[in-house]
């Protein structure tokens, strides 16, 4: 099993794994079972991947929506990190603004520290009712080696309120998983418990690792609330800065990313004992699951059964008809980390089946989860690299494929019908009224007019044959 692209990248081949009869596993470079994955990028390996400072800035710290996210670095890093994630909020103001250090050829020769703390301060100036300053360190401010920490204790003595200094100098980790790590870290470092409020908090939670993207919470907060729970943080989707600051005084934590936000509820339970557990908030059977486990732990089955069973009666009649719709096409997923493995049941629930399946940062863990999801002939690869990408499109020629803004383009080229399952063209997703949405939104892209017309009209992406499972065959094979 080759791509024809990987021949002056052997080292590819360990990326790479089918799914063989009687659930075997079938590796790229013929060794045992299992990928290499969470590790560096192959020189001259074209990723896909983002940094650290991507991981950081733009998932786990820009979404709150009341601070004044500064880039400390050249004016590109905060340009291409300004509002690409619709991680929408009650308020504009994290999406409208972005602020830079704006470091020049000279800020690289003589330092630049006074100029970190002077746009700190006029950011300040501007806007006085932001309730924190948070401050990303890039690559260039890391290698010459500004003290961007001790700037932040200065500015805050000098503004009155938190200024949050991310280490997250893009070069720091593999992918930009590293950034989930430092912003996660921080967060609880810097702001997780600095207030102590009073009250009974004996049926709260925290919704961990949901970003809010294109409003995905208004489909599953009115659900954990109408069990008679109050969500006290979401971390970080339409998040406060005050909220982040007594996160720690919920009973529970509902962890839906499980990638990018278990390491601050691993640090909520090791320094004050909050318990957690794993949700999805994708699909019918993993959000009754979600409602299920969460009530339990407060001893309220009863009241979420008939949530379920009331949601449900909702949206089942269209979820027919787009099962009906849907039904028997393959999908090729690409996505950031465990979205991919969210979304294997939920496909299957509407009759469809995952061929291919990718991440940008997956570990281990997450592409034994893929493993096990999968059916026999299936594929999944860590990484995978444009070239690759155009390989799998063309030769194993899945039905639908869904990834992320970079992606959308090259699929539109080769014919493929797309859906944006990053940041959503239109969505929620989330939730039972989400999956509605998802569900509706790939019938668009399957049964949209233009596909006949390309077929008809252009030079279509180069056919292959389909074996009885659905799966397309234009790799070779190893014995």
């Amino acid at each position: 099993m080759q791509f024809k692209c990987n021949e002056t990248l052997p080292e590819r081949g360990t990326h790479i794994a089918l799914k063989a009869a009687g659930g075997g596993c079938q590796r790229g470079d013929g060794t045992s079972c299992g990928i290499v994955s969470n590790s560096a990028t192959t020189p001259g390996d074209m990723t896909e991947r983002g940094c650290t400072y991507a991981g950081c800035r733009g998932v786990v710290g820009g979404p709150v929506k009341d601070a004044i996210q500064l880039t400390h670095g050249p004016i590109g890093c905060a340009f291409f990190s300004w509002g690409y994630r619709p991680h929408l909020a009650d308020t504009d103001f994290h999406m409208k603004y972005t602020f830079v250090s704006d470091m020049k050829e000279t800020n690289i020769v003589f330092g630049g520290e006074k100029k970190l703390l002077q746009s700190i301060i006029e950011a300040n100036r501007e806007f006085p009712e932001a309730k924190a300053v948070f401050v990303y360190n890039t690559c260039a401010t890391a290698l010459i080696g500004d003290d961007g920490r001790d700037v932040a204790k200065q500015a805050e003595e000098i503004i009155g309120k938190p200024v949050v200094f991310f280490e997250c100098e893009g070069f720091k980790g593999v992918s930009q998983s590293m950034g989930h790590h430092v912003g996660n870290e921080t967060i609880f470092r810097q702001l997780v418990g600095s207030i102590e409020p009073e009250g009974d908090f004996s049926r709260t939670i925290n919704i961990v690792g949901d970003y809010n993207i294109k409003n995905d919470i208004r489909t599953f907060e009115y659900l954990f609330e109408a069990l008679g729970l109050k969500i006290i943080t979401r971390f970080t989707g339409n998040v406060g800065v005050d909220e982040l600051r007594i996160m720690h005084k919920a009973a529970l934590n509902v962890i839906h990313c499980q990638r990018s936000a278990t390491y601050i509820a691993d640090m909520m339970h090791d320094k004050y004992g909050t318990p957690a557990i794993n949700v999805t908030l994708w699909g019918i059977k993993h959000m009754s699951q979600a409602l299920r486990d969460t009530a339990k732990f407060f001893g309220l089955e009863a009241e979420a059964e008939e949530i379920i069973e009331r949601e449900l009666a909702k949206i089942q009649p269209k979820i027919d008809y787009y099962r009906e719709r849907l039904k028997g096409k393959t999908v090729f997923i690409y996505q950031g980390g465990p979205r991919t493995w969210h979304w294997i049941e939920l496909l299957r629930e509407l009759g469809m089946e995952t061929m291919t399946a990718a991440t940008t940062f997956g570990h281990d863990d997450d592409y034994e989860k893929i493993f096990e999801q999968i059916s026999e002939g299936a594929m999944m690869i860590d990484n995978p690299n444009v070239p690759e990408i155009e390989e799998i499109l063309t030769k194993r020629r899945p039905d639908l494929f869904i990834s992320g803004n970079k992606e959308k383009y090259l699929a539109y080229k080769l014919g493929v019908p797309f859906v944006n399952g990053h940041t959503y063209d239109t969505g929620p997703y989330a939730g039972f009224i989400g999956m509605v949405n998802f569900a509706r939104d790939m019938d668009k892209a399957l049964h949209a007019p233009i596909w006949g017309t390309l077929r008809n009209r252009a030079r279509p992406a180069p056919a292959a044959h389909h074996s009885a499972h659905g799966f397309a065959h234009g790799f070779e094979e190893a014995d």
